[in-house]
């Protein structure tokens, strides 16, 4: 069904901001000053989720699930997890009602306050001791919170940033976004670091580990404004004019583009196993398995997410001359042969750990640089949008939504060798929907 972009345009940008936007005076936005939007947004939502993923590692399995032997306590953990990606795409449904009826910043602002305060509400769940399951509720329905937050937090920007590109350098534009996830990791990781390594066992467990999830709400009015600064631009409203950027329903994007849809959620799959299995995972591996220290551990980590931040800026370098697709496809073949051999490593102690960690941490920058929206040019530009966000949703909820559940349960069950294998799905399901891809677009160019 096809609706007038006139009415569209009207509904996704509200009268206060089109005024805003009617203050500028540019005609075009600096692409530089975009990509540092998109990268301070991705941040603030990436330190979020490291933050609570070492947190479901190291604080929430003794502080809610004492009675449970500390593999068991590990799951549950990793099953609430989860909770957020299940929720988010229910939050794109939520937010995008918001942003047709009131705008895109009505919307914005009322996911990043929902996820800085769900966030910063964990930090005062209270113990099982003290309080019994109601800490155990409390942290499902701010999981859950978190995950409408994450669904309504997609801006547009990322879209924005390509659309503004150079047509010559469409791969170093497309892995700006993707910093953020190093640098969230490096914030998070540093900051539990840094309380493991300065406390005593018995303070961390009792407020120690709380200080990083007040962080959080700092950053996400920062990243509020610097979002808010870029919707605000005339640019932006430009676009949203064009049906560029314009939050259609879903069901009619699912009519046109379901299999596009389909395709991208899988295409990330390889990068997003990968993402669990050198950050989430070997942090439980090292904390139930091992006697080594989980702060040393983070540093090694906090290391590896430098490491990848020069790999992602590579791919971007790489794509642009070979093609974002093709890259994709050649790192995929590089994580299916390390999952051969990262179950050995595991095995051959801190260094055999470090290996993995840096080397796989390396290798995601390669493929995690070109991961997102890597088919959002398959889509009919009035569903780029709503399309692109879907697919993230979706691509995060098969990929990385039970990623550290299934990968601990496969452990314990049948040994690191069903890890290895895990791995390897991941890998298989990007060739999979790259081939599949391929063969769609050449049908449609006949």
């Amino acid at each position: 069904m096809n609706y007038p972009s006139q009415s569209y345009a009207a509904a996704s940008s509200s009268q206060l901001e089109r005024d805003v936007r009617q203050l500028s005076t540019r005609r075009q936005v600096d692409p530089g000053k975009i990509a540092l939007g998109v990268v301070i947004g991705r941040t603030s939502e990436f330190f979020d989720f490291f933050t609570y993923c070492i947190a479901a590692v190291i604080v929430f399995p003794r502080l809610l699930f004492p009675g449970y032997d500390p593999v068991t306590a590990t799951l549950y953990s990793f099953a609430i997890f989860s909770l957020a990606f299940i929720a988010r795409p229910a939050g794109s449904l939520l937010f995008m009602a918001i942003d047709r009826k009131h705008g895109r910043g009505a919307k914005l602002t009322v996911a990043m306050f929902l996820l800085g305060g769900s966030t910063v509400a964990i930090a005062f769940i209270p113990s099982y001791a003290s309080a019994g399951a109601l800490g155990i509720y409390l942290l499902c329905a701010f999981r859950f919170c978190q995950g409408l937050a994450l669904g309504g937090a997609w801006d547009g920007l990322a879209s924005l940033l390509a659309l503004n590109a150079p047509q010559n350098r469409k791969g170093w534009y497309a892995m700006m976004p993707q910093l953020g996830a190093p640098v969230g990791f490096i914030l998070a990781a540093g900051l539990f670091a840094f309380f493991l390594g300065t406390l005593n066992d018995k303070d961390f467990i009792d407020w120690g580990w709380r200080y990083a999830f007040f962080v959080a709400f700092a950053i996400n009015v920062v990243a509020l404004f610097a979002r808010l600064r870029l919707v605000a631009t005339t640019e932006f409203g430009s676009l949203l004019d064009k049906n560029e950027l314009q939050a259609v329903r879903v069901s009619d994007t699912f009519k046109i583009h379901g299999r596009t849809i389909l395709l991208g959620a899988f295409l990330p799959l390889a990068s997003y196993a990968l993402f669990h299995l050198v950050t989430v995972f070997p942090l439980s591996w090292v904390n139930l398995y091992t006697d080594h220290s989980v702060g040393r551990f983070l540093l090694i980590q906090l290391l590896g997410a430098v490491i990848s931040m020069g790999t992602i800026a590579a791919s971007g370098i790489i794509a642009d001359r070979i093609g974002r697709r093709k890259l994709l496809g050649i790192a995929a073949a590089i994580i299916g042969a390390g999952s051969f051999v990262a179950p050995f490593l595991y095995q051959a102690g801190a260094i055999g750990e470090d290996i993995i960690v840096l080397g796989g941490f390396a290798i995601l920058g390669l493929s995690f640089g070109q991961a997102a929206g890597a088919l959002a040019s398959n889509f009919r530009q009035q569903y780029r949008y709503t399309g692109s966000a879907i697919t993230s949703d979706l691509a995060w909820l098969i990929g990385a939504g039970f990623a550290p559940l299934v990968a601990l349960f496969l452990c314990e069950e049948f040994g690191l060798i069903m890890v290895g294998a895990y791995l390897l799905s991941g890998a298989i399901c990007t060739l999979v929907a790259l081939y599949f891809n391929k063969q769609m677009v050449e049908t449609q160019a006949d």
